[in-house]
């Protein structure tokens, strides 16, 4: 069984606390994504999963076994760095099949292991080549290649795709997610790209100043964001968040502009609370160019006029003027918009949120 546990996980470095005692349990051979924002703790965390790092407090366990003094080599996990830390010197075959030879294990399992990941990755025309002779996506797919080799019970990934361009890590996205349905380990995956973390993992954990925002599907955090900065960290473009103040009904926003509050929460918001409200530009769009609910009574229309647009071929995004801002709306099928012109909006109140101004924390929804 190759489940991760951490337990009251605490990094420090000096007086500086980097990690906060933060839990997590990641079921065997379950993919988990580390997300959020430079110095968040991630990478941190990883680093000290994979032994690289000492853990302050806390405890790390792998399949059930406590790990926290053990060197990196005896807790059976193999790690994917962004750099490649390929040796020049060597092909394709020695670089992946170095660590087994360090290992002393008999030169035809070693022979035997490399020919299996190579066939897993497509590697078996290059074996014989050198990293000189690679481009980026073959350069990761051999690192990846040296990790398989070792048969560990967990993957660890550090920001493995940062380096290559944007076709690349489409392609290497789709690549590693095969490597999971074929080699069937734990895989723990940092990255600040929430779309890797969207496409590739069973779930997502959202971490924010070393502490854990929130864990859950890819679909749970973006459709139930439990606070503020999950909204504001997960979906492109961003959440639409604005302040605003319950008042008979309605969420009144600072300059008077309102909108009915969300038959979800009413009774759980009281007049005079101050809230967020959170709506995503595929909820807010011009009039009969949307996906809507299918909740027809939870459409609130207004006309608003266009600040801006950005046209995207299939769709536009359409910077709309409300409540003293510009709110993004995504309209579908889209016509030819001017600026300053005036639109009907629909905004899809089924899908709204929101949230605490206080805590920053999701307010529950009836029923749920």
């Amino acid at each position: 069984m190759a489940t991760v546990t951490l337990e009251k996980l605490v990094k420090r470095y000096g007086n500086l606390e980097v990690v906060h005692g933060i839990d997590l349990a990641i079921r065997d051979r379950e993919f988990i994504a580390l997300v959020g924002p430079s110095g968040c703790g991630k990478s941190t965390t990883l680093r000290m999963i994979a032994g690289l790092e000492d853990v302050s407090a806390g405890t790390i366990r792998i399949g059930g076994d406590i790990v926290n003094d053990l060197p990196p080599r005896s807790r059976n996990i193999s790690m994917v760095f962004q750099s490649y830390a390929l040796y020049p010197h060597m092909t394709v075959a020695e670089n992946m099949g170095f660590s087994l030879k360090i290992a002393k294990r008999p030169a035809d399992e070693i022979e035997r292991r490399v020919a299996e990941a190579a066939a897993i990755l497509h590697l078996e025309p290059l074996l014989h080549r050198r990293p000189s002779q690679l481009s980026g996506g073959q350069r990761q797919r051999v690192a990846m290649g040296r990790a398989i080799v070792r048969h560990p019970e967990v993957f660890l990934f550090d920001e493995p795709l940062s380096n290559l361009d944007a076709k690349l890590r489409g392609e290497m996205r789709t690549e590693i997610k095969k490597l999971h349905a074929k080699v069937q380990s734990t895989v723990v995956y940092v990255t600040h790209d929430q779309v890797e973390a969207m496409t590739l993992a069973d779930r997502i954990v959202i971490m924010r100043d070393g502490h854990i925002e929130q864990v859950g599907t890819p679909d749970e955090v973006f459709s139930r964001p439990a606070t503020r900065f999950v909204a504001s960290f997960i979906g492109s473009p961003p959440m639409n968040l604005v302040d605003g103040v319950i008042d008979a009904g309605f969420v009144v926003f600072a300059n008077g502009d309102r909108l009915p509050v969300p038959e979800a929460f009413r009774g759980s918001v009281t007049a005079g609370e101050k809230v967020v409200f959170g709506l995503r530009p595929d909820d807010l769009y011009p009039t009969g160019h949307g996906l809507h609910s299918g909740e027809a009574t939870a459409v609130h229309e207004t006309a608003l006029r266009v600040a801006i647009t950005e046209p995207l071929g299939n769709e536009t995004l359409v910077f709309l003027e409300f409540a003293g801002r510009e709110w993004v709306s995504r309209m579908l099928n889209p016509r030819p918009l001017v600026i300053g012109e005036p639109v009907r909006a629909s905004f899809d109140l089924a899908r709204a949120h929101l949230f605490s101004a206080e805590t920053g924390r999701a307010i529950q929804r009836k029923g749920v």
